[in-house]
């Protein structure tokens, strides 16, 4: 169903809705290779009615009234970078919750349980969501990292980074504040400890938590000029769908290369097929799909 927008009425003076033309395959194809070009991200022609559904909702709110002429404001209009990144945001924040795949954290938390000691003491962790929409991710990373870090009787020397390419999602990470429902499935005693009451029925991320992590704003397409080296953790679920899949290689092959000998990748499940890493092992699991870097013998 074509999105429909708000228009007043001079004769009438009063609101009515008016029909979006529907978008023709010309104007798909030209959507569809400038979001594949800025962001790497692939539409199917499936998914032509969620990209005509959140193009309309963005255009009724700013008085546009054709896909072409939204696609000249996106391109070369004197706003055009503010509106695309306005546009690459409602397009790219998923649905998304603390602890939302126990598994692949579980196998965090194994991870770091079995690590050396010495190294622990030596040299903090570095934990780094890619793709972490408004936080819970690495949030969820750093509560567990501390839970473990506690559980070895260690002193919680470790850092996460999350990175996305929405700013506004960025934004509402760096403030540490979620409505209740964030919070669905998470045991009790963890949102006791970690999470304090806020304003308006949400919760807010403890102090003591938000300052191990920090925040950036980053496309997956960039990844070379990424400033993260040296990384233990490297967490990067349900990104990796929107890609084609020698694209998806491609950003794997970049993600290692940013691990520390020794160092954890995890996907989501099926984001990888039939394609072993180059210089990873993988991680026996029926239920979560992980690697560990190998070390050289110098290392």
């Amino acid at each position: 169903m074509a999105e429909t927008r708000n228009h007043l009425s001079p004769a009438e003076g009063i609101w009515s809705l008016r029909r979006l033309p529907d978008m023709d395959e010309a104007q798909f194809n030209q959507w569809q290779t400038l979001l594949e070009h800025r962001t790497g991200i692939t539409l199917s022609s499936g998914r032509k009615s969620f990209l005509e559904t959140n193009l309309g909702i963005r255009m009724r709110e700013i008085g546009c009234s054709s896909y072409q002429a939204y696609y000249e404001k996106i391109i070369s209009g004197p706003d055009a970078v503010v509106e695309w990144s306005t546009l690459v945001d409602r397009l790219t924040v998923q649905e998304t919750r603390f602890f939302r795949d126990p598994d692949a954290f579980r196998l965090v938390s194994d991870y770091v349980l079995t690590r050396p000691r010495e190294t622990l003491k030596r040299r903090p962790l570095e934990a780094w969501s890619v793709g972490c929409s408004t936080g819970e991710e690495p949030y969820t990373l750093a509560m567990l990292l501390n839970e473990s870090m506690e559980g070895l009787s260690l002193q919680p020397l470790f850092g996460v980074t999350g990175s996305d390419i929405s700013k506004p999602a960025i934004d509402k990470a760096q403030s540490g504040l979620f409505s209740a429902r964030k919070l669905m499935g998470m045991d009790d005693a963890m949102k006791a400890r970690y999470f304090r009451p806020a304003e308006r029925n949400n919760v807010e991320i403890i102090e003591s938590i938000r300052e191990r992590v920090c925040f950036t704003r980053l496309n997956v397409l960039d990844l070379k000029h990424a400033p993260m080296h040296g990384m233990n953790i490297i967490f990067c679920q349900n990104l990796l769908i929107y890609f084609r899949r020698w694209r998806r290689r491609e950003i794997v092959k970049r993600l290692a290369e940013r691990l520390a000998p020794g160092g954890l990748l995890v996907l989501g499940q099926g984001e990888l097929t039939d394609w072993q890493p180059p210089g990873l092992q993988r991680v026996p699991s029926e239920h979560v799909l992980a690697w560990i870097k190998r070390q050289t013998d110098e290392e």
